[in-house]
């Protein structure tokens, strides 16, 4: 792409800044934030990503991997607010289902072990993980507040923090996975996916590029599951004090 023909993208956002100002919502400020938040970070990930695919450097690669999970687990902790130390436990689950995924992407030889596969397969898993977590405690929070009284009675006869706790614990999990399911269901007949769709522009052969895309699919589905269990069997007792009891916990901003 030119960039010229860059340039003339910057039309979708004035029909966007149009729309908001002639219906009043009073985006205007924000849109024109986001763009140029994205336009600026998306470039500077492309020349640093530039650099360092030429540099290939294993130290490089690993240093991104990490602050990838670093921000991810920020912007995903942030749904726990309250909850002392949740932002090491969904930086661990993230780390693990990362170091799972791509273990074995490795280890079968699906994919070469190079920055160019690697780091851009690390960004799926690792924001899949991050949307997955942040539902998670959302919806544990959402659960755990609707359930409050049986968990209080459980925890009176006796039940273990885990026992009170389960049922809302398989219902957070189950929920921050519906998405990702979903998405499974209807692809390629409700949208074509981003990664497919940018290697057909590129010129790649359309059957080779739906090869990657069932790739990239059972990835994130295994990255979603295996984040919200993990983080779930690593956070569940956040929401209990020390004495085992039910932590009150402040409403959750949407």
């Amino acid at each position: 792409m030119s960039t010229t023909a860059l340039g003339f993208t910057l039309a979708f956002i004035f029909i966007t800044i149009f729309i908001s100002m002639r219906q009043k919502l009073g985006l205007e400020k924000e849109i024109w934030i986001g763009t140029i938040r994205s336009a600026v970070q998306l470039l500077l990930v492309g020349y640093l990503l530039q650099f360092v695919f030429n540099a290939n450097h294993p130290a490089l690669l690993v240093l991104i991997i990490a602050i990838m999970i670093a921000v991810a687990a920020a912007n995903s902790a942030k749904r726990g607010k309250g909850l002392t130390g949740v932002f090491w436990r969904v930086a661990m689950s993230i780390g693990a289902t990362e170091a799972v995924t791509m273990g074995l992407l490795l280890v079968l030889r699906i994919i070469e072990p190079t920055p160019q596969y690697i780091i851009p397969l690390s960004g799926m898993i690792i924001g899949s993980s991050m949307v997955v977590s942040g539902l998670f405690l959302n919806q544990m929070h959402l659960n755990v507040q609707a359930s409050k009284g049986e968990i209080e009675a459980l925890l009176s006869l006796g039940a273990t923090v885990r026992q009170a706790i389960q049922v809302s614990l398989k219902r957070s999990v189950k929920s921050s996975m519906i998405p990702t399911i979903d998405g499974m269901k209807t692809i390629g007949l409700v949208q074509l996916p981003g990664m497919m769709t940018g290697m057909i522009v590129a010129g790649a052969d359309p059957v080779e590029a739906v090869r990657y895309q069932i790739l990239i699919v059972f990835i994130l589905a295994a990255s979603a599951a295996l984040s919200s269990m993990m983080l779930g069997l690593l956070s569940y007792k956040l929401w209990f004090t020390e004495d085992e009891k039910l932590r009150i916990m402040a409403k959750q901003q949407e």
